[in-house]
C-alpha cells in the first residue's frame, strides 16, 4: 500500500483534504467539532480554514434546499446549438442565460452542440413555458434538445478529495 504524499498537486496536505471533506458534508459544523473531526486544536483548525478561504479553496457556504417542497420537482438538461460561432453571440448568450433563475448550470461544451444547460422547474407545463419564454428568447439560439430527468440517481456538490 503506497503512502499519500504529504502535499498533493494542489498544495493541500492530508489534513487540509480531511478538513475540506468535512466542510463539504456539513458547512455549518462548529470549529470545535471540525477540530475534533480532523484531530487538530481549534486554533490550528480556524487558521487552516482562514488560509483555505484566503487561498480560494473555500469559495462560500450555502444551504441545500428541498426542490420538491419548493415545487421545483422537474430537472431538465438542454442541449443548445447557436446559429453562429462568434464572440459577440457567445457573450450575449452567456449574459442572458445568467439572468434566468431556472438555470442551475450552463456549460460551453465541445461536441455536437454548443451549450449544456441544467434547469429546474415545477413540471412539464412549466418547462414548456420556460422553453418558449426563456430558452428560445436567448440570443443566438438555433436549436434545442431537451432531456427530462426521470430519476435523479446522484446529485452532489462535493468534490472528490
Amino acid at each position: 500500500m503506497s503512502q499519500m504524499p504529504e502535499h498533493d498537486i494542489a498544495g493541500l496536505d492530508r489534513i487540509d483534504r480531511r478538513l475540506l471533506g468535512a466542510l463539504q458534508l456539513d458547512g455549518r459544523i462548529t470549529n470545535l467539532e471540525l477540530a475534533d473531526t480532523i484531530g487538530l486544536s481549534p486554533t490550528a483548525t480556524a487558521e487552516r480554514v482562514k488560509r483555505l478561504t484566503r487561498d480560494g479553496f473555500i469559495v462560500g457556504y450555502v444551504a441545500r434546499l428541498d426542490p420538491a417542497k419548493l415545487e421545483l420537482g422537474l430537472v431538465v438538461f438542454i442541449e443548445i446549438k447557436l446559429d453562429r460561432m462568434a464572440p459577440d453571440v457567445f457573450e450575449a448568450f452567456d449574459a442572458a442565460v445568467a439572468q434566468a433563475p431556472e438555470v442551475l448550470e450552463c456549460h460551453l461544451v465541445a461536441g455536437g452542440f454548443d451549450y449544456l444547460v441544467k434547469a429546474r422547474v415545477r413540471d412539464m407545463d412549466a418547462y414548456r413555458d420556460f422553453h418558449a419564454r426563456v430558452l428560445m428568447a436567448l440570443p443566438g439560439v438555433r436549436e434545442t434538445r431537451t432531456y427530462p430527468v426521470m430519476n435523479e440517481i446522484k446529485a452532489t456538490t462535493a468534490l472528490p478529495l
